[in-house]
C-alpha cells in the first residue's frame, strides 16, 4: 500500500510540473521576448513597423515587440498591399496622412522632429562644410526620392541654387533605399559622404560625425505614427503609441538624439 501511495504521488508532482511549465510558456513570443510592449494583450507581440532611423530608440523603447524596420515608403506600400502590422510609424507626416485618407490607419500622431547633417568618416573626412559636397572629385550617397531622407535631402538641395545643387548631384553615386544604405556607405568608405539625420550620426558607434548643414537650408523633418486599420492589438499599439508623447518611449527618443515633436 505504501509503494501504491508513493506513485500516486510521483505522478501527482509530475502533472503538475508538467501544467507549470506549459503555464510559464504562456504569452512569450518566438525570441523569448514579452508578450507586447506593453505587457499585457492577448499573447501575441506587437508588430510595429517603422522607419530605419527609429531602429535604436524603438528597440530601447519596446524590446518585446516585433520591429520590422524599412524605408518609409516601401512599409507604406506593405500596408496598401494588404500587410497588417499594429503600428506605421513613418519618418515623415505625407504617407501616415496618405493612408489615413486611403482608411488604412487611424490618425496620425507627430510624435518625434529630427534634423539633416552631413555623414562624414569620423577620421579623415574630405568634407568639412555643405560646399565641400560640389567640389570635384567629392562623392557622395543619398536617399532615393520616394524615401523621406531622400525628399528631406531634395528640399536642402532646392535651397541651395541650381548650379550648386547640379554640382552636388553631380557628385551622387548611390540613391539609397533607406537611410540606413546612405549609413552604411559612408561607413564603410565607398563615399565621403552623405545626407543623413543626425540620429544616425550619433547611433553609429562612433564611426561617423556629423557636419552641420546652415540653418536657412534645413528642412523640418517631423515623424509621425497611426494604429494599422484591422490591426490584431490595437489597444496596444494605441498604448505604444501614446508612449511615444510621454514616457519610456519619448525617453527613448531623446536619448537617441531625437527631438520633441514640432509645436502645431
Amino acid at each position: 500500500m505504501k509503494a501504491w501511495t508513493r506513485a500516486l504521488a510521483l505522478l501527482v508532482t509530475i502533472a503538475a510540473t508538467a501544467l507549470a511549465l506549459a503555464l510559464g510558456g504562456c504569452g512569450d513570443d518566438d525570441d523569448g521576448g514579452t508578450a507586447t510592449a506593453g505587457g499585457g494583450g492577448d499573447g501575441g507581440a506587437l508588430v510595429v513597423s517603422a522607419a530605419t532611423s527609429l531602429k535604436q530608440a524603438f528597440g530601447e523603447y519596446a524590446p518585446g515587440a516585433k520591429m520590422q524596420f524599412a524605408g518609409s515608403d516601401e512599409l507604406a506600400a506593405q500596408i496598401r498591399q494588404g500587410i497588417r502590422p499594429d503600428v506605421f510609424a513613418s519618418a515623415n507626416t505625407r504617407l501616415p496622412d496618405e493612408l489615413h485618407a486611403e482608411g488604412l490607419v487611424g490618425r496620425p500622431v507627430v510624435f518625434a522632429a529630427n534634423r539633416l547633417v552631413i555623414a562624414v568618416p569620423a577620421e579623415d573626412a574630405k568634407v568639412a562644410s555643405v560646399e565641400d559636397l560640389g567640389r570635384a572629385g567629392t562623392t557622395i550617397a543619398i536617399g532615393s526620392e520616394s524615401v523621406p531622407i531622400g525628399a528631406y535631402t531634395r528640399r536642402v538641395l532646392a535651397r541651395l541654387g541650381s548650379a550648386q545643387s547640379e554640382a552636388i548631384l553631380a557628385n551622387v553615386r548611390s540613391n539609397e533605399p533607406d537611410v540606413g544604405g546612405v549609413v552604411g556607405k559612408v561607413a564603410q568608405g565607398a563615399v565621403d559622404a552623405g545626407l543623413v539625420y543626425v540620429t544616425d550620426v550619433q547611433g553609429s558607434g562612433g564611426k561617423l560625425r556629423a557636419v552641420e548643414l546652415p540653418e536657412r537650408i534645413q528642412p523640418s523633418v517631423a515623424y509621425a505614427a497611426a494604429v494599422v486599420e484591422g490591426a490584431e492589438h490595437p489597444q496596444e499599439a494605441q498604448a505604444f503609441i501614446d508612449g511615444l508623447l510621454s514616457g519610456r518611449g519619448a525617453e527613448a527618443l531623446r536619448a537617441a538624439g531625437f527631438e520633441p515633436p514640432p509645436a502645431g
